[in-house]
């Protein structure tokens, strides 16, 4: 899997941690020491980052010499990545290659499984993120997510039309929402429109008027959710319904029960990161170059 930061993005990352120099290393006369640093699996992970953290290790003057690719899945105590240098090269991409694959891999891992308990229920479902990202971090999370199993629901305003209550204070409500969506669908025939509704009442209502191809619910209970779902999805087979707001990895079994289509979260992106050991040693004493 080809890496998803650009050259600039890992020189920022390089210069936050390391604005002119390494000032242990160099106080301790060990800069050109040769030496060997390997990261390894303390818990089974779907492997996110590796590509990333190999580019920050090689541009800090590190060799990589073992790479596990991203969307690889390893149990504990097996490696990850390896890189041979000196102790400033290695010393200097450390942490940001750490950082980078601990906090990657978590969100992969935990994709991974909810994915899983998803499609053990239903198939057919599709869990899908939101643009709930930390500010900055968009490229990393999108890969994290996509290597899990799971899709973004929007990339970003560009490329999609969601329509949420919040635009509809400038419609003059839900029912002038109504009168436009015809004209919107017939503006862009190349996109599908999606709409965002709080009430069972509202989603019947716009799937009557035409036009939307995919109707989110937001916040509406499960029980309300399974006992609706069926029933609309054999009235308009061609309308997707999108289930969003509080799903995790506790519920989704039950929302993709329901028979919806897609399951919108944000939770992925929030949650521990992956547990990953980095030893370094000197050249000779690597247990890994055997």
């Amino acid at each position: 899997m080809r890496c998803c930061l650009s050259d600039e993005e890992i020189d920022r990352l390089i210069k936050e941690d390391i604005p002119y120099f390494d000032l242990t290393t160099f106080g301790l006369g060990i800069n050109q020491k040769p030496g060997t640093i390997a990261y390894y699996t303390r818990h089974p992970i779907t492997v996110c980052g590796t590509e990333e953290a190999a580019r920050a290790l090689a541009k800090c003057g590190a060799t990589i010499t073992s790479l596990t690719e991203s969307g690889s899945t390893l149990t504990a105590d097996q490696l990850l990545l390896k890189a041979e240098g000196n102790a400033e090269s290695l010393h200097a991409g450390w942490r940001i290659a750490l950082n980078l694959m601990e906090y990657a891999s978590g969100m992969a891992t935990r994709t991974t499984k909810m994915v899983k308990t998803a499609q053990a229920v239903n198939p057919e479902v599709s869990i899908v993120t939101t643009r709930k990202v930390f500010p900055g971090t968009r490229a990393m999370m999108i890969k994290a997510v996509t290597t899990g199993g799971a899709l973004p629901h929007r990339l970003g305003l560009s490329e999609t039309i969601l329509v949420f209550k919040q635009h509809f204070v400038y419609l003059g409500g839900f029912s002038g929402l109504l009168d436009k969506i015809t004209r919107l669908k017939q503006q862009f025939q190349g996109h599908k429109i999606t709409v965002e509704v709080d009430s069972l009442p509202d989603a019947l209502t716009l799937a009557e008027t035409g036009g939307v191809d995919i109707i989110q619910l937001d916040k509406i209970p499960l029980p309300e959710l399974a006992a609706f779902a069926p029933t609309f999805k054999k009235s308009h087979p061609a309308i997707l319904l999108a289930a969003a707001g509080g799903i995790n990895q506790e519920n989704v079994g039950d929302y993709a029960a329901t028979g919806v289509d897609l399951l919108v979260t944000s939770q992925l992106y929030f949650g521990k990161p992956a547990d990953i050991a980095a030893k370094m040693l000197p050249r000779s004493s690597d247990p890994y170059n055997q």
